[in-house]
C-alpha cells in the first residue's frame, strides 16, 4: 500500500473518518490515483486532494469510487453527508473569524480604541478623521444611489388598482448569497453553474443513473434555486439533457472531455429536475 501524508491537525473527526474511508477503498483495490481518476470521471489532482484532506470529494465522485471498487455506495454516502455537513460548518467559522479580522483592523484605522500614544499624535487624529469623513461620504453615495433607485424603480405606484411596485434588486448584488455566486432563479437560466458559482459546495447529486458506462447526475443548488444535469465517464458525441417538464430543457454535447454538464433550468426543489442521456452508441437512459 502506498505511503500517504497525515492528514491536517484542523480536520473534523467526521472529516477525517470519511477521507480515512475513502484511501481504504482505494488502497484495498490495489489501483493508484491515476487509475482511479481514469475510472471515476474525475481529475488525478483532484483525487490527490480528496485523499489528502484538502478538499471534500462530491458525492458524484463517492458514488463513482464506490462503483470502481465494488462496494455498494449507501454506507459511503451517509459518512460523506455527514462530512459534508461538518465541512461546510468549518467553513462557516472560517468566514466568521476572517470578518471578525476586518471588523477589528476598521475600528482600529478608525481611532475607536482612542489615540496612539508618543509624539505626532495629533496628525494621527488628523488622518483618522479625514477617513472618517471619507468613509461617512461614501456612505453618503450609497444612500443617495439607493434612494435613486428606489424612486425609479418601486416608489411609485404601478397600475391602477395603486399596487406599489417591488423594487428588485440585482441577484450578484444580494447580501445574503455567498460570496461568488453571480445569480440566482430565472437569471441563472441557460447559464453555466460553475461560472455563475451555484456548483462546488453550494450544490449536491439528488439522483443519478449510470448507462453503460456513463454516470448521469442531476445537480441541484438550493442556493441558486437551479438544476443541471452532468455525465462522467462520457464519450465525444454523447448527448446529456436536464428537463423540467416537457418545456424547460437544456441540453449538452460531449466533446474532448469525459465529464460534461448542461446549462442551468430553473426548479422549486431537489426532485424536480429529470436527467438523460443518449450515448453515441444508441443507448438511452433517464434518472427516475
Amino acid at each position: 500500500m502506498p505511503r500517504r501524508k497525515a492528514l491536517p491537525d484542523e480536520l473534523d473527526p467526521r472529516v477525517k473518518e470519511f477521507v480515512d474511508q475513502l484511501r481504504l477503498l482505494v488502497d484495498r483495490s490495489g489501483l493508484s490515483v491515476a487509475d482511479v481518476a481514469d475510472r471515476t470521471g474525475y481529475g488525478r489532482t483532484s483525487w490527490e486532494r480528496y485523499l489528502n484532506g484538502l478538499l471534500l470529494a462530491p458525492k458524484g465522485a463517492v458514488v463513482a469510487l464506490a462503483e470502481v471498487t465494488g462496494v455498494g455506495p449507501g454506507h459511503l454516502v451517509t459518512m460523506w453527508e455527514l462530512a459534508e455537513r461538518a465541512w461546510s460548518r468549518s467553513e462557516t467559522r472560517h468566514d466568521t473569524t476572517m470578518e471578525a479580522i476586518r471588523i477589528s483592523r476598521a475600528r482600529a484605522a478608525l481611532g475607536e480604541f482612542g489615540p496612539p500614544p508618543g509624539e505626532g499624535s495629533a496628525r494621527r487624529r488628523r488622518q483618522r478623521r479625514r477617513l472618517t469623513m471619507s468613509l461617512a461620504g461614501a456612505v453618503g453615495v450609497l444612500v443617495v444611489v439607493a434612494a435613486a433607485v428606489w424612486f425609479t424603480q418601486g416608489g411609485e405606484k404601478g397600475d391602477a388598482g395603486g399596487t406599489p411596485k417591488t423594487p428588485v434588486a440585482s441577484p450578484s448584488a444580494r447580501p445574503d448569497l455567498p460570496p461568488g455566486v453571480k445569480c440566482v432563479g430565472a437569471s441563472c437560466v441557460g447559464k453555466d453553474p460553475e461560472g455563475m458559482g451555484c456548483s462546488g459546495r453550494l450544490a449536491e447529486t439528488v439522483t443519478s443513473v449510470t448507462v453503460g458506462t456513463t454516470l448521469v447526475e442531476v445537480r441541484y443548488s438550493e442556493t441558486c434555486g437551479t438544476a443541471w444535469a452532468r455525465a462522467t465517464r462520457a464519450v465525444a458525441g454523447d448527448r446529456v439533457e436536464v428537463s423540467v417538464g416537457a418545456a424547460a430543457k437544456r441540453t449538452a454535447v460531449v466533446g474532448t472531455d469525459a465529464n460534461t454538464y448542461t446549462p442551468m433550468v430553473v426548479v422549486k426543489g431537489p426532485g424536480e429536475a429529470r436527467a438523460c442521456v443518449a450515448l453515441k452508441s444508441g443507448q438511452k437512459g433517464c434518472t427516475a
